[in-house]
């Protein structure tokens, strides 16, 4: 199992869709380590805390398989390659001030991604959408995510709307509870010294509190990182963020870039740890929640609006990927390719991304 998410950790190229349709593809289609429904409801109970998604999918699906071993074990092993190499290249960026290019493998690693996403979107279909109720609220949560609605507002409203139907249905009178979101803030003050204890406070707050996409946790770390305490320039963090993104594994490694910014390897280090350590503890504790919210009528009502609502935002956020990403007839080939590819075979994931990133490095120095 370490070596299945050390892989995985180094191919997940893509975003937490991506990093969902991978590790589908591998413990529930390739091994068979656990059903649909189960994979679903973990995918889905993942979204009601804070953190990254995809990572605390890992973690969660390490517990499945080994307990509280595995949910270490499934953790580490996937956030540590993205380390590895966001460590690296921020060496590379401080000591020569620029980034490696990686545009080229890019241009064809993406469109081999789209179409394993799409290949998990269509099994998960069929597990998810067990009735035409579910199929009316992902399409209105997909409607509303392309509208661009809060992530959040839509995974909740999705959980409460289920709710709401599945006690009318009942006629059981429906007990709404206040929904209170942990809001940011400034929690703790500007440092006189002991900029490592500082460093890792902040991303241990960003790590505990960060709900929504790389686009939310770019807002994080502009208020701490660039305007309240001023360690770094909006460039910088704008470059950090760039090599979130185009690496493998969490975007979240994004901490692991400026860490090593503003403090070296030893910030590399502490900044890592503390962004992903809330998630270790939250996924910790929900294990022993979800098997509960599924063995009850209304709770799992709630899980079943969850996962509907989970699994648009996925089909959102891979559209946009692939109006991004499929720009010329060679990326629809890719992509096209990969898909039938997918379909047909049980090749690992790992052969269409190195094809795909072999199309593009061939592509970009054609040109």
């Amino acid at each position: 199992m370490a070596l299945l998410f050390l892989r995985l950790g180094t191919i997940a190229f893509g975003g937490p869709a991506a990093h969902t349709a991978l590790m589908r593809d591998e413990l529930v289609r390739r091994r068979g380590w656990l059903t649909d429904q189960r994979f679903a409801d973990l995918m889905g109970a993942t979204n009601l805390i804070p953190g990254p998604n995809s990572t605390e999918l890992a973690i969660h699906l390490g517990h499945e398989r080994a307990r509280w071993r595995g949910l270490v074990a499934a953790g580490v092993c996937f956030i540590l390659p993205a380390a590895l190499m966001v460590t690296a290249l921020a060496w590379a960026y401080v000591r020569y001030g620029s980034t490696p290019a990686v545009e080229g493998i890019l241009y064809g690693v993406v469109p081999a991604v789209i179409a394993i996403i799409a290949h998990a979107l269509f099994a998960l279909l069929r597990t998810v959408l067990k009735t035409v109720w579910l199929a009316l609220l992902a399409t209105a949560a997909l409607a509303a995510y392309l509208a661009g609605a809060n992530e959040l507002l839509i995974l909740v409203s999705g959980a409460l709307a289920a709710v709401a139907v599945h006690a009318a249905r009942r006629a059981r009178p429906l007990d709404p509870r206040a929904l209170v979101l942990p809001l940011s803030g400034p929690l703790f003050p500007d440092p006189t010294g002991a900029q490592l204890a500082q460093l890792f406070a902040t991303m241990l707050k960003i790590g505990a509190v960060l709900y929504g996409s790389g686009y939310v946790l770019l807002a994080f770390l502009r208020g701490d990182f660039v305007d309240r305490l001023g360690w770094i320039t909006e460039q910088q963090l704008a470059d950090a963020v760039s090599i979130g993104q185009v690496t493998p594994g969490p975007v979240f490694t994004t901490a692991t870039f400026l860490g090593y910014v503003i403090a070296g390897p030893a910030g590399a280090f502490l900044a890592t740890v503390a962004i992903f350590l809330p998630s270790f503890l939250f996924v910790g504790l929900l294990t022993r929640l979800t098997g509960f919210l599924r063995s009850r009528d209304w709770t799992g009502a709630m899980l079943d609006g969850l996962n509907a609502t989970a699994l648009a935002l996925m089909a959102g956020v891979s559209w946009q990927l692939a109006r991004a990403a499929v720009v010329d007839p060679l990326t629809a080939a890719i992509t096209l390719g990969t898909l039938v590819a997918v379909w047909r075979t049980r090749i690992n994931n790992a052969w269409y991304l190195a094809i795909g990133a072999a199309i593009g490095l061939i592509h970009a120095l054609a040109g």
